[in-house]
Protein backbone atom coordinates (compact mmCIF):
# COMPACT_ATOMS: atom_id res chain seq x y z
CA UNK A 1 0.00 0.00 0.00
CA UNK A 2 1.06 2.91 -1.33
CA UNK A 3 1.60 5.85 1.99
CA UNK A 4 -0.36 9.30 1.61
CA UNK A 5 2.97 11.03 1.80
CA UNK A 6 4.09 9.52 -1.74
CA UNK A 7 4.24 12.32 -3.90
CA UNK A 8 3.42 12.62 -7.58
CA UNK A 9 5.17 13.95 -10.13
CA UNK A 10 3.51 16.72 -12.37
CA UNK A 11 3.90 17.25 -16.00
CA UNK A 12 3.33 19.95 -18.49
CA UNK A 13 1.13 18.61 -21.64
CA UNK A 14 4.66 18.15 -23.22
CA UNK A 15 5.59 15.47 -20.87
CA UNK A 16 8.16 18.00 -19.27
CA UNK A 17 9.10 17.18 -15.51
CA UNK A 18 7.70 20.43 -13.77
CA UNK A 19 7.17 19.38 -9.62
CA UNK A 20 6.78 16.79 -7.15
CA UNK A 21 2.44 17.43 -5.61
CA UNK A 22 1.28 15.97 -2.49
CA UNK A 23 -2.29 13.99 -3.68
CA UNK A 24 -4.18 16.65 -2.26
CA UNK A 25 -2.89 19.01 -5.08
CA UNK A 26 -3.43 16.14 -7.46
CA UNK A 27 -7.31 16.14 -6.39
CA UNK A 28 -7.84 20.22 -6.73
CA UNK A 29 -6.24 19.27 -10.43
CA UNK A 30 -8.24 16.76 -11.57
CA UNK A 31 -11.58 18.61 -10.05
CA UNK A 32 -10.62 22.18 -11.55
CA UNK A 33 -9.89 19.96 -15.11
CA UNK A 34 -6.69 21.09 -15.28
CA UNK A 35 -4.92 17.33 -15.60
CA UNK A 36 -4.75 16.53 -19.37
CA UNK A 37 -3.61 12.91 -19.05
CA UNK A 38 -2.29 10.55 -16.51
CA UNK A 39 0.85 7.80 -16.73
CA UNK A 40 2.48 5.29 -14.46
CA UNK A 41 0.42 3.38 -12.03
CA UNK A 42 -2.43 4.10 -10.29
CA UNK A 43 -1.46 4.33 -6.37
CA UNK A 44 -4.27 5.99 -4.54
CA UNK A 45 -8.15 5.78 -5.03
CA UNK A 46 -9.57 8.88 -3.19
CA UNK A 47 -13.22 8.93 -2.04
CA UNK A 48 -15.33 11.85 -1.53
CA UNK A 49 -19.00 12.30 -0.60
CA UNK A 50 -22.65 11.34 -2.09
CA UNK A 51 -23.53 12.93 -5.23
CA UNK A 52 -27.21 14.47 -4.27
CA UNK A 53 -29.05 13.12 -7.44
CA UNK A 54 -27.41 9.90 -8.25
CA UNK A 55 -26.68 8.73 -4.85
CA UNK A 56 -23.22 6.98 -5.98
CA UNK A 57 -19.95 8.22 -4.05
CA UNK A 58 -17.35 10.56 -5.68
CA UNK A 59 -14.29 8.53 -6.30
CA UNK A 60 -10.06 9.76 -7.55
CA UNK A 61 -8.22 7.26 -8.85
CA UNK A 62 -4.90 8.86 -8.68
CA UNK A 63 -1.69 7.99 -10.62
CA UNK A 64 2.04 8.48 -10.13
CA UNK A 65 2.28 10.78 -12.31
CA UNK A 66 0.14 13.76 -13.96
CA UNK A 67 0.07 15.92 -17.04
CA UNK A 68 -1.42 19.11 -16.62
CA UNK A 69 -2.67 22.93 -18.84
CA UNK A 70 -0.14 25.25 -18.47
CA UNK A 71 3.15 25.12 -17.09
CA UNK A 72 4.84 26.04 -13.87
CA UNK A 73 7.46 28.14 -15.38
CA UNK A 74 9.41 28.68 -19.06
CA UNK A 75 12.88 27.75 -18.41
CA UNK A 76 15.12 30.25 -20.56
CA UNK A 77 18.51 29.32 -22.08
CA UNK A 78 21.03 29.78 -19.44
CA UNK A 79 18.44 28.56 -16.94
CA UNK A 80 20.03 27.07 -13.55
CA UNK A 81 18.51 25.12 -11.02
CA UNK A 82 18.48 26.82 -7.51
CA UNK A 83 21.76 25.53 -5.26
CA UNK A 84 21.45 24.08 -1.88
CA UNK A 85 23.82 22.06 0.40
CA UNK A 86 21.04 19.26 0.39
CA UNK A 87 20.83 19.45 -3.44
CA UNK A 88 24.21 19.41 -3.35
CA UNK A 89 24.77 16.12 -0.89
CA UNK A 90 22.42 14.51 -3.18
CA UNK A 91 24.28 14.79 -6.55
CA UNK A 92 26.96 14.01 -5.24
CA UNK A 93 25.22 10.90 -3.41
CA UNK A 94 26.63 11.89 0.26
CA UNK A 95 30.39 11.29 -1.13
CA UNK A 96 32.97 13.67 0.14
CA UNK A 97 34.86 14.34 -3.85
CA UNK A 98 37.91 14.31 -1.79
CA UNK A 99 38.64 11.51 0.79
CA UNK A 100 36.18 9.79 -1.14
CA UNK A 101 33.91 8.19 2.15
CA UNK A 102 30.19 8.41 1.79
CA UNK A 103 28.99 10.49 5.52
CA UNK A 104 25.82 11.69 6.74
CA UNK A 105 24.57 15.30 6.00
CA UNK A 106 25.44 16.92 9.23
CA UNK A 107 28.40 15.42 8.24
CA UNK A 108 28.98 17.48 5.12
CA UNK A 109 29.61 20.42 3.67
CA UNK A 110 29.85 22.90 0.77
CA UNK A 111 33.30 23.70 -0.90
CA UNK A 112 33.90 25.66 -3.72
CA UNK A 113 36.72 24.25 -5.78
CA UNK A 114 38.01 27.55 -6.77
CA UNK A 115 37.84 29.48 -3.42
CA UNK A 116 35.14 32.62 -3.19
CA UNK A 117 38.34 34.47 -1.94
CA UNK A 118 40.17 33.84 -4.97
CA UNK A 119 37.50 35.16 -6.93
CA UNK A 120 35.41 31.80 -7.21
CA UNK A 121 31.42 31.25 -8.14
CA UNK A 122 28.66 30.06 -6.05
CA UNK A 123 27.62 28.15 -8.80
CA UNK A 124 26.85 23.99 -9.26
CA UNK A 125 30.04 24.24 -11.73
CA UNK A 126 32.53 25.21 -8.63
CA UNK A 127 30.90 23.24 -5.39
CA UNK A 128 31.38 20.00 -4.23
CA UNK A 129 30.47 17.92 -1.57
CA UNK A 130 32.92 17.18 1.16
CA UNK A 131 33.50 16.25 4.43
CA UNK A 132 33.82 18.79 7.15
CA UNK A 133 37.80 17.23 7.62
CA UNK A 134 38.73 18.00 4.32
CA UNK A 135 36.90 21.20 3.70
CA UNK A 136 38.79 22.12 6.87
CA UNK A 137 42.31 20.91 5.25
CA UNK A 138 41.50 22.16 2.37
CA UNK A 139 41.00 25.57 3.27
CA UNK A 140 40.87 28.72 1.10
CA UNK A 141 43.11 26.80 -1.87
CA UNK A 142 42.58 25.12 -5.36
CA UNK A 143 42.54 21.12 -5.10
CA UNK A 144 45.79 21.67 -6.84
CA UNK A 145 47.25 24.44 -4.43
CA UNK A 146 46.24 21.61 -1.54
CA UNK A 147 47.42 18.34 -3.19
CA UNK A 148 43.68 17.22 -2.83
CA UNK A 149 42.11 15.55 -6.16
CA UNK A 150 38.61 15.36 -7.55
CA UNK A 151 37.43 12.53 -7.59
CA UNK A 152 34.73 13.66 -10.22
CA UNK A 153 34.05 17.17 -11.81
CA UNK A 154 31.13 18.95 -10.14
CA UNK A 155 28.08 19.72 -12.93
CA UNK A 156 25.26 21.65 -13.05
CA UNK A 157 21.93 19.11 -13.38
CA UNK A 158 19.29 19.64 -15.88
CA UNK A 159 16.22 20.82 -14.83
CA UNK A 160 14.85 16.87 -14.87
CA UNK A 161 17.87 16.29 -12.87
CA UNK A 162 17.37 19.14 -10.63
CA UNK A 163 12.95 17.58 -10.35
CA UNK A 164 14.64 14.27 -8.90
CA UNK A 165 17.55 15.36 -6.97
CA UNK A 166 14.12 17.54 -4.75
CA UNK A 167 11.97 13.89 -4.89
CA UNK A 168 11.98 11.08 -1.96
CA UNK A 169 10.93 7.72 -2.73
CA UNK A 170 11.04 7.79 -6.18
CA UNK A 171 8.63 4.85 -7.58
CA UNK A 172 10.44 2.77 -10.28
CA UNK A 173 7.61 4.23 -13.27
CA UNK A 174 8.51 7.85 -12.00
CA UNK A 175 12.39 7.19 -12.09
CA UNK A 176 11.79 5.87 -15.29
CA UNK A 177 9.75 8.61 -16.94
CA UNK A 178 12.47 11.03 -15.13
CA UNK A 179 15.43 9.06 -16.24
CA UNK A 180 14.20 9.86 -19.93
CA UNK A 181 14.62 13.39 -19.32
CA UNK A 182 18.04 13.05 -18.65
CA UNK A 183 21.20 13.35 -20.71
CA UNK A 184 22.43 10.05 -21.93
CA UNK A 185 25.74 11.03 -19.74
CA UNK A 186 23.92 11.78 -16.82
CA UNK A 187 25.71 10.40 -13.40
CA UNK A 188 22.36 10.23 -12.00
CA UNK A 189 20.67 7.91 -14.23
CA UNK A 190 21.33 4.80 -12.65
CA UNK A 191 20.99 5.85 -8.87
CA UNK A 192 19.24 3.30 -6.34
CA UNK A 193 16.70 5.48 -4.45
CA UNK A 194 13.74 3.80 -6.01
CA UNK A 195 10.74 2.24 -4.43
CA UNK A 196 8.82 0.14 -6.54
CA UNK A 197 4.49 -0.11 -6.09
Amino acid sequence: MISLNQLILRTDVSGMPLEWIHFQTAVKLYYSKQVAYTCGTPILSIRGGINAKTGRVSRIELNSIIATHGSKQQLHEGYAPPLNNTLLFRRDDFLCLYCGEHFQEKNLSCDHVHPLVLGGRDHWTNVVTACKHCNSRKGGRTPEQAHMPLLAIPFQPTYAEYIFLQGRNILADQMEFLSAHFPRTSKLRERGRIVSV
